[in-house]
């Protein structure tokens, strides 16, 4: 698969850089149709269509730390996901150092507002669109996917995110959050830990249902916060379900979501059906 056309980014720690090669392999040979949604090359996105569709449609927004990654590294996802009807889109965004807050959150958005306008030709319905992301993309597709403020600003004033569904997400920064390093696409410092953090601006009456995944052997960052954010929303009236993998490590759980094997695919799918077609309760406890 090849990635030559794209900006340089930083380099790959040595389990990125694994977790890099083992995407691209689990993705070799699986195709969409190429668009953009800006003029930069990580602006852009990849859609899936089933053969079968249900109207359903999934945003995924690919982690690597907020300073690297393809959205090819989510290719895998899509088969699992087809085949069960849901139009996957898999979406790049601009990266740290070059770009910083907000800028990886606007592209979210504008990703959003492409698949909402464009995803009747790919076989969805743009009423049916949910949006996930893993690690910093979990983060990304957080703060504005429910906001009438930016679906305003591009002319989506009845459209939101039916659902989220992150994976391994960091929903809040600052000091004493677990992160080992301050996240260098925060910018400055002190510039915009608050800003940033989806768990200092919930707004119950607008956000969406969620489905909540991490690993049980993920990070412990990703695994508090996500205990943290499920409970937030939970006591707002926000319907939430979790979802820990058993096993998986932070890499593993995000493979997890291509993987028929695992049952996620088939769990998500059946949840996204779920949450279109009637008012769902809270899931059980934050684990």
């Amino acid at each position: 698969m090849k990635l030559d056309h794209y900006p340089a980014q930083e380099p790959l720690s040595a389990v990125g850089a694994a977790y890099h090669a083992r995407a691209l392999a689990l993705g070799e040979g699986i195709h969409g149709t190429e668009a953009s949604y800006g003029p930069d090359p990580y602006q852009s996105l990849a859609i899936f269509r089933p053969e079968q569709p249900s109207g359903h449609v999934l945003l995924f927004l690919l982690g690597g730390g907020w300073t690297s990654g393809y959205k090819e590294w989510m290719y895998f996802m899509a088969l699992a996901l087809t085949v069960l009807g849901v139009t996957f889109v898999s979406a790049g965004y601009r990266l740290a150092p070059q770009h910083v807050f907000p800028v990886g959150v606007d592209d979210a958005a504008d990703a959003f507002a492409w698949v909402v306008q464009h995803s009747d030709g790919h076989g969805g319905d743009p009423q049916r669109v949910f949006v996930g992301g893993h690690s910093a993309g979990g983060q990304y597709a957080a703060p504005r996917a429910a906001t009438a403020e930016w679906r305003r600003a591009r002319g989506l004033s009845e459209h939101c995110a039916r659902g989220g569904l992150p994976i391994s997400g960091v929903y809040r920064f600052g000091s004493e959050r677990g992160l080992s390093v301050r996240p260098r696409f925060l910018g400055p410092a002190g510039h915009a830990e608050t800003a940033a953090s989806p768990l200092l601006h919930l707004q119950p009456a607008t956000c969406p249902p969620m489905f909540i995944t991490r690993g049980s052997r993920d990070f412990p960052h990703p695994i508090a916060q996500a205990r943290q954010r499920a409970s937030m929303l939970q006591a707002t009236g926000v319907s939430v379900q979790t979802e820990v993998l058993e096993g998986a490590d932070h890499f593993e759980a995000s493979v997890a979501w291509g993987d028929t094997g695992s049952g996620w695919p088939t769990r998500a799918t059946a949840w996204m059906r779920q949450v279109q077609t009637q008012s769902t309760p809270s899931t059980g406890e934050p684990r």
